[in-house]
């Protein structure tokens, strides 16, 4: 799963043949907003990011980001009503504290058992078609015998998969895959982030069936975009870079020319 932050990004995604992207907050807040993933990036700034993706994507899974619900269980159920109205697939819901962190970022805590099992059963319970994937931050906030423990207790609401975030080891990895065995499990792949960057058959072998690149593509564009500018400033052209950039006729291809000029003959 890709992370994706537009129609754009979500587009490039269906186009490469793969079925299910991850609307991830850490890319709409630095993209919407140009800020970090801190907890500022709101409900409805979310909500309305997956309908637009989801809306014009319609033949690709998302998977939403939903940080930790928004506030107490009944913000829960107002944010499953959201992402399910806005065509989402799925959601991950997690344990941080309020504003949350990244879960690559140091000094993270966590709430009580209690008061994520809380949300996580009310989004049990309302979801009509939603995946629902139960994050948990406490390897890095508490310990990791902590954070499979909540995995175990989450497992027992019936959620559809489990993700304890941020393992610094395969060893680590290997024990979450034992003591979870049976349930799908989800990897989060951040490039030079704090778990081990494995390939999908290696996450196999191990028994992750879910595997997340929340920032790969972002990641990848920004380096772009500066490479890009750099020039332009030093420069003032991208003549003896054009083999960088993609064709202005193949661009105008993946935002649906074709299509739109279909549209307007049958109307002209």
């Amino acid at each position: 799963m890709p992370g994706v932050w537009d129609v754009l990004s979500a587009r490039l995604v269906r186009d490469a043949g793969i079925s299910t992207a991850f609307l991830s907050g850490f890319a709409v807040s630095g993209t919407l907003l140009g800020r970090p993933d801190v907890g500022l990036l709101t409900q409805m700034e979310m909500a309305d990011t997956a309908r637009r993706v989801c809306g014009t994507v319609d033949d690709l899974n998302v998977v939403v980001d939903a940080d930790t619900g928004y506030g107490n269980a009944s913000n829960v159920i107002r944010t499953v009503e959201l992402w399910e109205s806005a065509g989402a697939a799925g959601l991950f819901l997690e344990d941080q504290v309020w504003p949350k962190k990244c879960g690559h970022m140091a000094d993270k805590q966590v709430v009580p058992r209690d008061e994520w099992l809380t949300k996580l059963r009310a989004a049990c319970e309302n979801r009509e078609h939603l995946f629902v994937t139960a994050r948990t931050d406490a390897r890095g906030a508490v310990t990791l015998d902590e954070a499979i423990e909540r995995a175990k207790m989450a497992c027992d609401l019936g959620v559809d998969a489990l993700f304890v975030e941020a393992p610094e080891s395969i060893a680590e990895m290997e024990r979450i895959a034992s003591e979870l065995a049976g349930s799908v499990l989800v990897a989060n792949m951040v490039e030079k982030g704090r778990t081990p960057l494995l390939t999908p058959a290696e996450l196999a072998d191990l028994g992750f069936r879910l595997i997340v690149s929340p920032l790969s593509l972002l990641l990848s564009a920004t380096k772009a975009m500066q490479d890009a500018v750099r020039e332009l400033a030093g420069s003032g052209t991208l003549r003896d870079r054009l083999a960088t950039i993609t064709p202005f006729d193949e661009f105008t291809g993946i935002v649906g020319l074709a299509e739109h000029k279909v549209r307007e003959d049958r109307y002209r």
